[in-house]
């Protein structure tokens, strides 16, 4: 499925008034879909980080989560109630790489405590985050709920190995997705779940392995978000479910 070929009318697929939210908001595909949004009609725009920054920005409204805390989760969800229709949800987060964490290489370095911080904050946190938020979304109307996958975690397109941390999360990522679009289709047939994969971006996560020979596009955050917002714009309930990367192209599971 292509994406709509101009971002001019930001997300105009969704109806009016409406709120959206952004939760990764101080980290850079984050901040740069809150600064494509602030300027896309909406109401309010909900940006939310576990420091709680972001730069002033007209109908940006700067908020504080945790996703490895539910009672943060909630707490922020409990923040959401009154407004306008939330009609838009991205979770712009994810961990690869840390002072106390890197990629695995070989199953002979697994650790139980990383494998359980990566899937706590690339899985159980934007599960959570549906738990909480997606009771708030109009019964009525399209509405997305977007998370930030990556391509490493397709079991199908698997080629390479390694990353065990960090495949095997977002891989559990996307079966929450399909599992809770199907579960949301039942009560909200308008709303939309999708996990999408915004390239290699030039962000924190990806600056250890830009001098790699096999990446050869690093896209900058701007043009990420405005691809990736493309791609919400362009998705309907007949996508609920799947897997999209920046281009609009389905990845497999």
């Amino acid at each position: 499925m292509p994406p709509s070929s101009s971002t001019s009318l930001l997300l105009s697929s969704l109806e009016r008034p409406a709120r959206a939210l952004v939760i990764g908001a101080s980290g850079g595909i984050g901040s740069a879909v809150i600064d494509l949004l602030s300027s896309g009609g909406f109401e309010t725009v909900h940006a939310l980080s576990r420091s709680g920054s972001h730069r002033s920005l007209v109908g940006v409204r700067v908020g504080r989560i945790d996703l490895e805390n539910e009672a943060s989760v909630a707490a922020a969800a409990a923040q959401l109630v009154e407004g306008a229709p939330l009609r838009f949800i991205l979770v712009a987060t994810g961990l690869l790489h840390d002072s106390a964490l890197q990629p695995e290489k070989t199953y002979r370095t697994l650790d139980p405590e990383h494998l359980a911080r990566s899937f706590r904050i690339n899985a159980i946190g934007p599960a959570l985050v549906a738990k909480h938020v997606l009771p708030l979304v109009p019964k009525a109307g399209k509405s997305v709920f977007a998370v930030l996958s990556a391509r490493v975690g397709s079991i199908e397109d698997n080629r390479l190995g390694g990353w065990y941390g960090y495949r095997a999360s977002k891989a559990a990522l996307n079966q929450f997705m399909r599992t809770i679009a199907i579960e949301l289709s039942r009560q909200k047939p308008e709303a939309v779940c999708v996990a999408l994969h915004p390239g290699t971006v030039d962000t924190s996560l990806s600056h250890p392995f830009q001098s790699g020979t096999k990446i050869n596009k690093v896209f900058s955050p701007a043009y990420s978000a405005e691809r990736l917002l493309a791609v919400t714009d362009a998705v309907t309930a007949a996508h609920t479910g799947q897997f999209f990367a920046w281009d609009g192209q389905t990845i497999p599971f």
